[in-house]
């Protein structure tokens, strides 16, 4: 049993061969996907989906890289969409300053609207971060003393200070495909440190495929090499971490059903 915590299924690198993808999910384990929003205008597309497949979950959200096209959005606006009985979460959403498509200012305003739909709602942030670990931790210090939410630090790749400000607000960690490059040594040692009941996995799908598949589309069914590394990083076996990254994903995002799960046809 395996949850791929985050993937975007409703992307065109999925068009042509949808259910190949949900039917090597199955043989591999995975028995629910959350689609995270980047668009909240493309939010339908997220919802067909997750109407259609009992064991496909729903975040809605507005990536950083395009807070520019938001920028009257307030958090409202996604409280809103919350209502669907299949949206469990907020996000993908954060600051993002390696590519910066966004200006800084702009990226902060509608993170911190979507703080606020958590903090209104009661579910879980789920944040982007990227070459911003001090402002993230920052506006979430300040947004988190004022009335705290939950949530979780997605495809971690930033420093132990991130991770340990994340703990201390009781936030989890999700590991994606980067955890099983060569070059990813310092994310390892991190992970290794992390306690087993904060942990989450993901694909990020289509993209990060890991390794030995790296270069390739990713999708759900890959979810379980990085599952493999990071139970190896951990000294457990793989059905262990299996078992505690799903445990971990329902305790987080509490809304999400595991109804869902084994129901690929009905």
């Amino acid at each position: 049993m395996l949850v791929d915590s985050h993937c975007h299924l409703d992307y065109n690198d999925f068009e042509e061969d949808f259910e190949d993808i949900l039917s090597r999910a199955r043989e591999n384990g995975v028995t629910a996907m959350l689609n995270a929003g980047n668009n909240i205008g493309e939010l339908d597309k997220q919802l067909e989906l997750s109407e259609k497949y009992p064991f496909i979950y729903t975040a809605v959200g507005v990536h950083p890289h395009n807070a520019a096209e938001y920028e009257n959005i307030k958090a409202e606006d996604f409280i809103k969409e919350t209502m669907h009985k299949k949206v469990v979460g907020i996000g993908e959403c954060g600051l993002d300053y390696f590519y910066d498509y966004a200006p800084k200012e702009m990226q902060i305003k509608i993170f911190r609207e979507q703080i606020i739909a958590a903090q209104e709602t009661g579910l879980p942030l789920i944040i982007h971060t990227r070459d911003a670990d001090d402002d993230t931790i920052a506006l979430l210090s300040e947004m988190y003393e004022k009335k705290p939410f939950t949530g979780e630090i997605h495809c971690f790749s930033s420093s132990k200070k991130l991770a340990d400000f994340a703990l201390s607000i009781g936030f989890y960690i999700s590991a994606s495909g980067i955890l099983t490059f060569n070059k990813s040594q310092d994310i390892r040692e991190i992970f290794a440190d992390l306690p087993l009941d904060r942990l989450l996995v993901e694909t990020d799908a289509p993209f990060l495929a890991p390794i030995p598949l790296r270069g390739r589309r990713n999708e759900p069914a890959f979810v379980k090499y990085t599952a493999e590394r990071l139970a190896q990083i951990k000294e457990i076996s793989f059905d262990e971490l299996a078992q505690i990254t799903s445990d971990n994903f329902y305790r987080l995002f509490r809304k999400a059903s595991d109804k869902g799960r084994y129901k690929y046809h009905e």
